[in-house]
């Protein structure tokens, strides 16, 4: 029988099984502390410095508004709904393959669930569809790239074409209007609980359901394998393009409630929505180590990209800097996260 690569083998007791993601690295030679888990957590705790740095700089430049509880609230709500986006991105790009077409996703979702006749169903009719459209856009870049043998951005950048172009048809340029109001309620502090907003709390579940998908799942272990080495995944006896195509439905998946937070956020559905999504997920999964080639990456660095991002943009608009330079600020953090990865990895081969 053909035995799997060793890269695609465990080391621990339960031999022949994968490896899961990098957080459990194997130790080094003489019973030391892993040197690959000193580096993530390094890498966990720098992020956690760099928000801390940045609530600082808001503390100081705006301390009345920065500080302010409903300011906090409100960047905790706008990170909720691309940090959905984002637990979605970073098993895409775990696996080595990326989803340019998340925002156009986000904005067809939220446009085919408030439609009138999506309306008239109430609460229920306007998640459930967000979350179906979501799926099935997500179903159609899973088929072509798993089974289609299309490659991942040529597929995405379709769907990202075809999917606003579907949602401009829609709403025929409008904006439509929400009117239901168990749905715009979950909007408003009175349904806040304990100073939370709902939609905190759905982001914070969703992560955590995503961490423990990775770290604890054999989804998550194929998912890294997959990433790291497809071929020696697949003689492991993965079906890799099966997984590819779970990969691309989760992705759906993450877009589709996030439509929905959106929808709640907004009080309406645009063919605007999610607007460089793409761009705001690729880039809070690469600050946080997910690695653009696959194989590597965490859910909880990725969410602290999120914050970061979002946190920045709100110190820029409170201090009434134009959006512009925020572009340039994030096209700056992105390079430099890149080169910090390329420096890991050649010091992981010397």
């Amino acid at each position: 029988m053909t035995q799997p690569a060793p890269s695609a083998q465990h080391n621990g007791p339960d031999k022949g099984t994968l490896t899961g993601p990098s957080d459990t690295p194997p130790s080094k030679p003489g019973g030391g502390m892993p040197a690959l888990g000193l580096r993530l957590d390094g890498r966990i705790l720098s992020l956690l410095g760099v928000l801390a740095a940045l609530i600082v700089v808001g503390g100081i430049t705006e301390p009345d508004a920065f500080l302010d509880t409903g300011n906090l609230q409100l960047i905790l709500t706008q990170a909720s709904v691309i940090g959905v986006v984002t637990v979605g991105m970073t098993f895409v790009i775990i696996s080595g393959g990326i989803d340019l077409s998340v925002g156009a996703m986000v904005a067809l979702a939220s446009v085919w669930a408030t439609t009138l006749a999506t309306q008239e169903y109430g609460f229920a009719g306007i998640a459930f569809t967000a979350v179906i459209v979501g799926l099935a856009a997500g179903l159609v870049n899973g088929v072509l790239i798993a089974y289609g043998g299309m490659v991942p951005f040529i597929a995405t950048l379709a769907m990202l074409a075809s999917a606003r172009g579907l949602a401009l048809q829609i709403t025929d340029g409008k904006t439509q209007i929400v009117t239901v109001d168990s749905v715009l309620d979950l909007g408003l502090p009175d349904s806040y609980i304990l100073g939370i907003p709902p939609l905190v709390i759905m982001f914070a579940v969703v992560t955590v359901v995503g961490w423990l998908i990775l770290n604890r799942t054999t989804f998550g272990r194929r998912t890294v394998a997959v990433g790291g080495n497809a071929e020696a995944a697949r003689l492991a006896g993965i079906d890799v393009r099966r997984q590819r195509l779970y990969l691309y439905l989760l992705s759906g998946l993450c877009c589709g409630i996030a439509a929905f937070m959106l929808i709640v956020l907004a009080g309406s559905g645009q063919n605007t929505n999610g607007n460089l999504y793409e761009l705001d997920a690729i880039a809070a999964a690469i600050i946080g180590g997910t690695l653009l080639s696959g194989g590597r990456g965490t859910i909880v660095g990725s969410v602290l990209g999120v914050l970061i991002f979002t946190t920045i943009t709100n110190i820029f608009a409170l201090n009434n800097l134009q959006s512009d330079v925020q572009q340039i600020a994030k096209g700056a953090i992105i390079v430099a996260a890149v080169l910090v990865q390329r420096r890991t990895m050649r010091g992981r081969e010397t």
